[in-house]
């Protein structure tokens, strides 16, 4: 389905999987975290890896997107440099939101349960737990002593923004603020405003949820496929 026609450069915890599944309202199909954990064996997580570790290979990134033509969260956001050189007339969406909002968010979420998916040993959750601890946040989430640098995290995350903006054309990026609704998105996009709430999905509430299902033994993969209802 590639190639991507929009690409959401904000990292996880910015609204993303709102995002996800308002941009499938709207008739794209979407890549996102969730979405690699649905089809664990064909996620292409290794080559996210190697990417980041060789940045100066090729890397086939519409057979990382081959069934997808729109992508968000991350690892998506790891890679928007190379993605938008790949894609230059795809839409760049870009999420805001406080940064010490954002930091406790990850922080009581994906960093506090994270190496929770690989605990089994199964090989794909192996490949995906090391993409993560890779490729987020410069390798933070495989090193507490990095990411607990709150500062340092915080700045990432600023600093990710503002590359964004200063580097993708005004004309072919929408910055939201977190929680904004429908109505400059589908402008943004050309498409109608749907008759219904813009979704809010995966609040910590549901990621807590998530993480505690994963503690009772559940597979990533069944809990990925499952549409958790928002507090």
């Amino acid at each position: 389905m590639a190639p991507l026609e929009v690409i959401c450069a904000s990292f996880g915890r910015s609204g993303t999987d709102s995002l996800r599944t308002a941009l499938n309202k709207l008739g794209y199909n979407t890549h996102h975290m969730r979405t690699m954990y649905m089809n664990l064996e064909n996620c292409h997580s290794e080559l996210f890896t190697e990417a980041y570790k060789h940045p100066e290979r090729p890397t086939d990134w519409d057979l990382v997107y081959k069934d997808y033509n729109a992508a968000c969260d991350w690892p998506t956001a790891t890679f928007i440099e190379p993605l938008i050189s790949k894609y230059p007339n795809a839409k760049i969406l870009l999420i805001v939101r406080d940064p010490d909002s954002w930091y406790r968010s990850v922080k009581n979420t994906i960093f506090k349960h994270n190496n929770l998916v690989a605990a089994d040993g199964d090989e794909n959750k192996r490949k995906i737990s090391e993409m993560i601890n890779t490729t987020v946040l410069d390798g933070a989430f495989g090193n507490p002593e990095l990411f607990n640098d709150e500062k340092l995290i915080k700045q990432k995350f600023v600093n990710h923004i503002e590359w964004v903006k200063k580097n993708v054309p005004e004309d072919n990026l929408l910055v939201m603020e977190l929680g904004e609704g429908w109505d400059r998105l589908c402008q943004f996009l050309g498409k109608p405003v749907p008759n219904e709430p813009y979704p809010h999905t995966n609040t910590t509430a549901d990621m807590t949820k998530v993480f505690d299902r994963l503690n009772n033994g559940d597979q990533i993969s069944d809990i990925a496929n499952t549409s958790v209802p928002s507090s």
